[in-house]
């Protein structure tokens, strides 16, 4: 197997955990939210699984991005397919990840429980759903 032909399967594998991880740490955050619980060590590790998974997927798809012939070499924009996987989907990855880093740092920063949950409640799942909107799902079935 080639280098590329991994990084796909690694790619498209290592998605399912990615939003996983990212679905659970949307639903402890929500949850914790409207529940008003106390911020604890455990909910705190429960969106930094999230944020790390999805930093890798990020990392993996941006070095695929460049070494595929569906990244920068496919780029045409009549074709629907081809700019979802030339543009958009890596465009609004980028976007989606940096508003799930944003989630985690204003967490840093929030003095209450209700705050810090409610920062993972709102860019996390921001970030999930323009993620979710740009997964190309005819490649994943």
């Amino acid at each position: 197997m080639n280098s590329y032909a991994f990084l796909q399967k690694f790619h498209s594998g290592w998605a399912y955990l990615a939003l996983l991880l990212l679905v659970v740490a949307v639903v402890n955050a929500i949850i914790g939210f409207t529940s008003k619980k106390e911020f604890t060590a455990k909910d705190r590790k429960i969106a930094l699984f999230g944020l790390i998974g999805a930093h890798i997927q990020l990392l993996v798809g941006l070095i695929l991005y460049f070494v595929s012939p569906l990244g920068l070499n496919g780029f045409n924009m009549k074709d629907a397919a081809a700019r979802l996987t030339s543009l958009e989907h890596p465009l609004i990855n980028v976007i989606a990840l940096v508003l799930i880093t944003i989630g985690w740092s204003k967490h840093k920063k929030a003095a209450t429980s209700e705050l810090k949950f409610k920062s993972f409640a709102v860019f996390y799942t921001i970030g999930l759903l323009l993620i979710l909107a740009r997964i190309p799902w005819h490649l994943w079935f």
